[in-house]
């Protein structure tokens, strides 16, 4: 399947489960318009659409990235003019990934910045190339990171790495960021690496995948007693699905290969 809207273009590999969806603007460097910030959502909507079409979990990771060498450079400038503080519609995209049911992989190159390092952070993983440059330069706009910005990096790294790089609007290297977690991988081939990962997570039971997803998006918000009763209300129905008796009976056998499909 390959489709194409206005700044993004989306194609699904049947065969792995893989989506892809490629950030297209590339003459601004993947600015995020909002014809791009509503596109992004469309276009993952048509790929968790693949679930339905084939009445089975058909998705199983998504990897997001930009055309021309960059990945994002933040919000589109030209268009600030356009939007009021009330205006909430801009930051949808954002929550829209954190809250797919697949896993998202952000595979970034060249600029990641602003509002694109934003949407970096709403997904699951982060893969950057040797030489990306990540970074909140919001500050010298006069204003603050508006998706969450500062959230994410206190979040994923600590408070004080979060206020520095958002009070200076400096570049981080792709080395410091996976020094402070901001991101997970700084692979060598990102290409292939990328796609290796992908194609790993897509391997395992994806009701599974999804449990861990949804676990791990409120660990931050509990107490460690009040998660762990959490993770026990995802872990105990996942003990009467087909894919436990798929990963059971290969633990048991060891030249048996499960074949998991999401039930």
């Amino acid at each position: 399947m390959d489709e194409t809207f206005d700044t993004v273009e989306v194609t699904f590999n049947e065969e792995t489960g893989i989506g892809h969806l490629t950030l297209n603007r590339p003459d601004a460097l993947n600015a995020l318009s909002g014809q791009l910030q509503e596109d992004i959502v469309e276009g993952l909507r048509v790929l968790e659409a693949e679930n339905e079409k084939r009445g089975e979990i058909a998705l199983r990771a998504v990897v997001i990235e930009g055309a021309g060498g960059n990945f994002c450079a933040g919000a589109d400038i030209s268009e600030f003019s356009e939007s009021s503080p009330g205006d909430s519609s801009e930051r949808a995209h954002y929550n829209f990934i954190m809250d797919f049911p697949a896993p998202v992989i952000a595979k970034i190159t060249g600029y990641c910045l602003g509002g694109g390092l934003e949407t970096a952070m709403s997904c699951d993983f982060r893969f950057a190339a040797e030489d990306a440059k990540l970074g909140l330069p919001e500050v010298d706009l006069g204003i603050i990171p508006g998706a969450g910005g500062v959230q994410f990096i206190s979040e994923l790294a600590n408070p004080a790495a979060a206020k520095e790089i958002a009070m200076t609007g400096d570049h981080i290297s792709a080395a410091r960021a996976a020094e402070l977690g901001i991101v997970n991988r700084v692979p060598d081939d990102i290409d292939a690496e990328t796609q290796d990962f992908a194609e790993k997570i897509a391997s395992k039971p994806p009701l599974a995948i999804q449990a861990i997803k949804e676990s791990a998006s409120v660990a931050t918000q509990m107490g460690l007693r009040e998660g762990r009763q959490y993770d026990r209300r995802l872990f105990e129905p996942l003990l009467e699905t087909e894919d436990h008796k798929e990963g059971a009976k290969a633990f048991a056998e060891d030249d048996y290969e499960p074949e998991f499909t999401g039930r």
